[in-house]
């Protein structure tokens, strides 16, 4: 069992590998004990343990953190630094271990151990020997183990983002304001269309006195100009031309009867004088 000082430092680290996780490195407490720590570790792209992941189990002795902790590979793995019973030979585990280390040190050190092995410290020697002397082959027999035994068929849950956490998912918030989405309120609004289907000109009825001329032009400058307007004389029933012949024939009549009554009376006076 480790100190409280040593415990209050475990459960920090935890929390803030949770909160801020390096990349494709999660942590999982046992919710029992939050010393049973596991540490998942996604394999790197271009490697042979690509789309692998690889779970690795934490024990603390009582005199952690002077002490560093063991780790043991609990997915099999191919790989030249560790063993069949799952023993991961790295340095800073062992003889570079400080105090000042922590799970995510050591964590962040085994993911580079599988993009770059180290065939001088082997612990599988048939894994060494291929690293050194075929390494197509030795890829094509880590691939076909990180198929077999770390290739889940889901992703661990710690890989997962919820689509109702994630920044790519979430959509343009929604305002709740109870102003409309066309804000813009300096227009009018505007009418609906059936309203504007329906709406006519204002029509002008015309009186039987016709208008001036004076008052066409006030009204023209008041209705308006989609309105046509037409004034039209009252109808006298007799075109121009038949009035003006009528009116030339009377005064043709009067004047011959006027020139009759004045021969007439001449006639007389000369009669008169004659007796």
């Amino acid at each position: 069992m480790v100190t409280p000082a040593a415990f209050r430092k475990i459960v920090k680290e935890i929390q803030q590998l949770r909160a801020e996780p390096p990349e494709g490195i999660r942590v999982v407490p046992s919710e029992e004990n939050m010393l049973d720590v596991t540490g998942i570790i996604a394999g790197p792209e271009g490697t042979p343990y690509a789309n692998g992941y690889y779970h690795i189990h934490f024990s603390f002795p009582p005199t952690f953190p002077a002490s560093p902790p063991s780790a043991r590979m609990v997915t099999k793995i191919f790989h030249p630094n560790v063993s069949r019973s799952g023993e991961i030979c790295v340095n800073t585990l062992k003889k570079d271990w400080k105090p000042t280390y922590g799970l995510g040190h050591v964590l962040v050190t085994i993911k580079c151990l599988l993009i770059v092995p180290n065939a001088e410290s082997a612990l599988d020697e048939e894994a060494g020997k291929l690293l050194l002397e075929d390494w197509d082959e030795f890829c094509a027999r880590a691939r076909m183990w990180c198929s077999i035994h770390a290739t889940p068929k889901v992703p661990p849950v710690e890989f997962q983002t919820p689509a109702s956490t994630s920044t790519a998912a979430v959509g343009p918030a929604k305002s709740t304001s109870a102003v409309p989405e066309n804000t813009n309120t300096s227009e009018s609004p505007s009418l609906p269309k059936s309203k504007l289907e329906t709406t006519t000109a204002p029509v002008v009825q015309q009186t039987q006195t016709p208008l001036q001329p004076s008052a066409v032009g006030n009204a023209a400058s008041i209705i308006p100009e989609n309105v046509a307007l037409s004034v039209k004389p009252p109808s006298t029933g007799k075109t121009p031309s038949a009035s003006g012949t009528e009116n030339g024939a009377a005064g043709v009549m009067k004047t011959t009867a006027k020139r009759v009554a004045t021969g007439g009376v001449e006639k007389k006076k000369k009669a008169l004088k004659r007796l």
